[in-house]
């Protein structure tokens, strides 16, 4: 896999490999190279709610928050008031109940902010697949395999 995209936009399970230091992070960082990038990463503001969340419902360390909070810092958060980002959550979500491929609000909002961004979405989920290509590119990967 060669990355293609100027603009990458990590799921929030990429977050949590980075946090956990395993071997899908580091797969991640070789191919991607989100920490020493001259182009920031995209990250939703949602994915900062929902790694947030994670981390106190799993009672992360502070070893792992650090972690967390360095690599937010080095990202462009995306707010939800940007501009086209509540108008791609109703034609992704109207798409996706079409397609019988209910997604989650979340994902929803992190599909929009990558449509409207036009970064690619890194993730290691198939929540996207149905949107990929027609409304945003995704490249998938495996940590099975990593």
């Amino acid at each position: 896999m060669t990355p293609t995209a100027a603009l990458y936009l990590p799921d929030t399970n990429i977050i949590v490999h980075y946090a956990r230091k395993d071997a899908t992070a580091q797969f991640v960082e070789a191919t991607y190279s989100f920490r020493n990038s001259a182009i920031k990463p995209i990250v939703s503001i949602v994915t900062v709610g929902e790694i947030r969340s994670l981390s106190q419902g799993r009672q992360w360390g502070k070893a792992k928050l650090q972690i967390v909070e360095e690599f937010l810092a080095q990202c462009t958060i995306v707010s939800l008031d940007f501009a086209g980002i509540v108008d791609a959550y109703a034609e992704l979500d109207n798409y996706s109940n079409r397609d019988w491929a209910q997604m989650g609000d979340n994902d929803l909002w992190i599909a929009s902010t990558a449509r409207i961004t036009g970064a690619h979405i890194i993730t290691t989920d198939k929540d996207f697949d149905h949107l990929h290509p027609k409304y945003l590119e995704r490249d998938w990967i495996d940590p099975a395999t990593r």
